[in-house]
């Protein structure tokens, strides 16, 4: 097998990676200020927003977009789906950015960020928050350890790439059990608010509808990543890797429409959808780009057979899951926190950090594609 496969045939400084740089060092410069100055200087956030865009769109959007690294592992790992060999490794990379960013976003967002260490020596078992935190830590840890046979193929250490493969099995369970626990643990944060966040969100399977809509979205961004790395990085991809993830994401999203219907129509109703607020509004927009657009295409139309249609879709599903992760961690909450005349938009800094970070995700995946053997198909295949 080819245990140093790299892209040496990728050209890592060009005019997207010049500007991707150029991003990062802006969003650099806004965390340092931010570290400084504190979040009063730095943010839009006040006592009645306190939770702005670097939780919603980093951290809840993050987490899902990193559902497909548990997927593709499990599939591959537990259930011998042979198939989906070649995107795992690029799946558990991505996964892994994902959580490593979410990480800095939490720092950048917590009031003391010097003490993000505390939930690992000082337990609050009764704290959803706690959870939440030691979930990261640990699945962050599983995915080091997912990720860690690719640096050693590229420094040579095979006997090191042997150890991690007899305990991959085990380990892959492991972060599965952990992440499922984790997309869910994040709709139970808020559960801690009922009356304050809107029904056409707050319910008691809030939980469960984040886990199904974070494999919606993982499913997709591994779809999405595949598709991108093999155009741009000009690797071949089996079509059939493709439409097997199409099927599945058509599944879970005919799965999910059924769930958020029965809750629409348990909790405030049809009628109340088209009532013209804002959350209404933000509920149809999430609902059309999330499942009702893709399903009618993965279902009614030949899209679902070419790479174009497909990224269409995938960026569809995307797009409609962070527009999710908005209206549950600011639009559902802010005609209650609105309430004494305080209002929420994100400072330009605010953004700077996202792009910062976003970029950041896309420059690591470049470097590995370029550096280590993340789109070999041969490592891929046997391990």
């Amino acid at each position: 097998m080819k245990t140093n496969n790299t892209g040496n045939d990728i050209r890592m400084w060009t005019p997207a990676t010049a500007a991707m740089v150029l991003v990062m060092l802006a969003g650099l410069g806004v965390m340092v200020y931010r570290l400084i100055s504190g979040l009063g200087a730095s943010t839009h956030l006040n006592d009645n927003f306190p939770w702005g865009i670097w939780l919603a769109v980093d951290v809840l959007g993050g987490v899902a977009m990193a559902a497909g690294g548990f997927i593709i592992a499990s599939m591959v790992y537990l259930f011998n789906m042979k198939k989906y060999k070649p995107i795992t490794r690029p799946a558990i990379l991505t996964a892994f950015i994902g959580y490593l960013l979410a990480i800095v976003a939490i720092i950048m967002d917590i009031g003391q960020p010097h003490r993000i260490w505390h939930p690992a020596v000082m337990w609050q078992i009764r704290s959803v928050m706690w959870v939440v935190a030691i979930h990261v830590m640990l699945y962050t840890t599983t995915l080091a350890l997912e990720f860690s046979p690719m640096l050693f193929e590229r420094l040579g250490w095979h006997g090191a790439v042997k150890t991690v493969q007899k305990i991959m099995v085990p380990v892959v369970l492991f972060g599965a059990l952990l992440s499922v626990l984790h997309q869910s643990s994040l709709g139970a944060v808020f559960l801690i608010v009922p009356g304050k966040l809107s029904p056409f969100w707050y319910n008691s399977k809030l939980p469960f509808l984040f886990l199904v809509s974070a494999v919606m979205m993982g499913l997709s961004m591994v779809s999405l990543e595949t598709i991108l790395s093999a155009r741009i990085f000009r690797h071949p991809v089996d079509m059939g890797i493709f439409t097997g993830l199409a099927r599945a994401l058509a599944g879970v999203a005919l799965f999910y429409f059924v769930l958020k219907m029965y809750f629409l129509v348990t909790g405030p109703g049809v009628a109340a959808v088209f009532s013209g607020s804002m959350e209404a509004n933000m509920y149809l927009i999430e609902m059309a780009l999330s499942v009702i657009l893709p399903l009618a295409l993965l279902l009614g139309t030949k899209m679902k057979e070419s790479l174009s249609g497909l990224l269409f879709i995938d960026v569809l599903v995307i797009a409609g899951v962070l527009i999710n992760r908005l209206n549950v961690g600011i639009f559902g909450l802010y005609r209650h926190n609105a309430t004494n005349g305080q209002t929420y938009f994100p400072s330009w800094m605010e953004f700077a950090v996202t792009f910062a970070l976003i970029a950041l995700a896309f420059f690591i995946f470049k470097m590995a594609a370029r550096h280590l053997p993340l789109l070999s198909s041969e490592t891929a295949s046997e391990h």
